[in-house]
């Protein structure tokens, strides 16, 4: 598995900064800010199957966990798209993100620090290349966004992923469909979401101002199950479940109190 030495591999896992927690052989397993007991969970909760013969496409790939993932349940092609995290390096990020919270001061997005934001060098891809390179792995890089990149270049996926983007998009009917013109099989979607008290079937947003989710200021949306599914169907997708949530008597109990319940949504739609 490694293709680098391991004193090598350690040092240069230890120079990057990581979110997910990937597991390089070797003992090597990268400290990311998402365990790899979290990570595991988040996988099954995908039910990838058996993907021999299909191709799939990671938007918002981040470190690479799930196109690795992907990658050893057996695809035959795997793509990993970003863009905006690989922008910029995390840690100095964090160290912003941890002042501002301190002096009870807004935020700012990693895109308007001039110090922070360097797309020509993707500082944020560090630790993707890292495991790339260790795991040997045959995925594919697409440095892009999908709301402004060649579609038809990138073409059309059995399977793709796009796991906690949409609430982080400012557009995101049309990120919705943007979405439905690369899928040919499946889009699986994570998202938050949110249950709104007494309003179960009408489709509801939240929109979110100045990091009003977990102080996070490129956080935008929050939507409800009927939401989700009806925006799925508009961006193009004939058909849309919800595949995983919290129970609905917890959602509903939980609204009834605070007026609404967030959680985590698993949504998967069909072209």
């Amino acid at each position: 598995m490694l293709s680098v030495p391991n004193s090598e591999l350690r040092s240069r896992v230890d120079a990057a900064t990581w979110w997910h927690s990937i597991d390089l052989g070797g003992g090597i397993v990268t400290p990311g800010a998402k365990t790899a007991e979290e990570l595991e969970k988040e996988l099954a909760w995908l039910k990838l199957g058996d993907l021999r013969g299909k191709s799939v496409l990671d938007i918002g790939s981040w470190d690479g966990y799930f196109a690795f993932a992907a990658e050893k349940l057996g695809a035959d092609r795997v793509v990993a798209l970003d863009h905006y995290v690989w922008s910029y390096d995390l840690s100095e990020y964090m160290q912003v993100w941890n002042s501002c919270i301190e002096r009870n001061v807004p935020v700012p997005a990693p895109d308007t620090l001039p110090d922070v934001w360097r797309p020509a060098e993707l500082p944020g891809r560090r630790a993707f290349d890292v495991a790339h390179e260790a795991l040997d792995s045959n995925v594919e890089v697409v440095v892009a966004d999908l709301l402004d990149c060649d579609l038809k270049a990138l073409g059309t996926f059995d399977v793709v992923l796009y796991l906690g983007v949409l609430y982080h998009m400012r557009n995101p009917l049309l990120a919705l469909e943007r979405l439905a013109q690369v899928t040919r099989g499946v889009a699986i979607i994570e998202t938050q979401a949110e249950h709104f008290r007494a309003a179960e079937r009408l489709p509801m947003c939240r929109f979110l101002e100045g990091g009003a989710l977990k102080s996070d200021p490129t956080n935008w949306w929050t939507f409800n199950k009927a939401a989700l599914l009806s925006m799925c169907r508009a961006a193009g997708f004939d058909r849309a479940e919800l595949s995983r949530a919290p129970p609905l008597w917890q959602r509903r109990a939980l609204a009834a109190v605070k007026g609404s319940a967030p959680f985590r949504a698993y949504v998967r739609a069909f072209p």
